[in-house]
């Protein structure tokens, strides 16, 4: 809702609050649609400004609530503006071997952050962005560069390891640039040949960066972001301790932006698909004592939301299941679900 200066009044516009006069007489009341006569009273009683409802008070769903705010507004202009910028320094890098300074990259996102507040609101707006197809692989860094700050806070890493951990996000993926966008997006599943050609992004990001004054942990997150703690990754199948640290922060971090954002063949998968996608093999493949607490913040930051089950019974969460991240306890009504007992319930989505 919007305080306006009574002189701006329309007809049609929806009053968001009572008018109420200076002898505390109600003039018309809250969810009334103006129409001139009620303008002309309001002005009779020399009412100075009036409470109205905006577009994003009709909204229904997160989805429209985020899209008609002003806040999100903002940031996606920003956003804009900064995503074009860091796609010319990586093409002019990548194509043409022109160097910028590193910290050109640090610009960008201490020029994007401050337009969420938090880093809750942070990941929530990145969730609500549409980047063109042609911005997509460029978004996909920048987007790991601004989680891998919200995430760093969450894991209490240092000033300096923030710092290392965001460039590592800037960079981690350069190599994908030397590969078509045809291929890296492709919808359907790869053959045995593409999926090849896919895996040398790593030997190209490292092969881009090595010679650079870079930190170690930046390189070696390059070469290895797709190495997996029991053995199953590329390029090198290395195990545990081989892997170096911030790879594996950055290898959680490249596939929670995978999964929230919005592809052509598929929509974004919501907080809850997501912690349910790590937990089915995440304590395995990746490092536990990272996941973990990223996960519990994730599902932390959904009590209070409404969900619509698959049965279309609409809920609330209200506590989290510290055993089970992706089957909270909610409340429906005046009857409590606990989806960790009922598996046939699943979240279909998050209002």
């Amino acid at each position: 809702m919007i305080n306006i200066a009574s002189i701006a009044l329309k007809p049609g516009m929806e009053i968001g609050e009572d008018i109420i006069n200076y002898k505390n007489e109600l003039l018309v009341p809250a969810g009334t649609i103006l129409e001139e006569s009620h303008i002309k009273k309001i002005t009779r009683h020399s009412v100075m400004s009036v409470v109205i409802k905006e577009a994003v008070d009709y909204a229904t769903t997160h989805f429209e609530k985020v899209h008609l705010s002003e806040g999100f507004k903002k940031f996606d202009s920003v956003y804009s503006e900064y995503l074009l910028y860091y796609k010319e320094l990586m093409i002019d890098f990548v194509m043409n071997g022109i160097p910028f300074q590193v910290e050109h990259l640090m610009d960008i996102y201490h020029a994007i952050t401050p337009y969420a507040s938090n880093g809750e609101l942070l990941l929530d707006y990145l969730y609500h962005l549409l980047p063109s197809e042609d911005n997509i692989t460029h978004a996909h860094c920048l987007n790991s560069a601004l989680i891998a700050g919200v995430f760093a806070k969450w894991l209490n890493l240092s000033e300096e390891d923030t710092d290392i951990l965001i460039k590592c996000g800037f960079f981690y993926d350069i190599g994908k640039l030397k590969l078509p966008n045809e291929l890296i997006w492709k919808p359907d599943k790869l053959t045995e040949l593409e999926f090849m050609q896919i895996k040398t992004h790593t030997f190209a990001g490292f092969d881009l960066l090595k010679d650079l004054d870079l930190n170690p942990h930046i390189i070696n997150a390059t070469l290895m972001h797709h190495e997996r703690c029991d053995g199953s990754g590329y390029p090198s199948r290395l195990r545990g301790n081989k892997i170096d640290l911030f790879a594996k922060y950055i290898a959680i971090i490249d596939s929670y932006e995978a999964m929230t954002s919005s592809r052509m063949y598929r929509q974004a998968f919501h907080p809850f698909q997501i912690i349910a996608g790590f937990e089915k093999a995440g304590f395995i493949i990746y490092e536990e004592s990272i996941l973990r607490p990223i996960l519990s913040h994730i599902a932390a930051t959904q009590v209070g939301n409404k969900v619509r089950l698959n049965d279309d019974r609409i809920a609330e969460v209200i506590l989290i299941n510290h055993n089970f991240l992706s089957r909270p306890l909610l409340r429906s009504q005046d009857e409590l679900i606990d989806l960790s007992a009922e598996p046939q319930l699943q979240i279909e989505a998050i209002y």
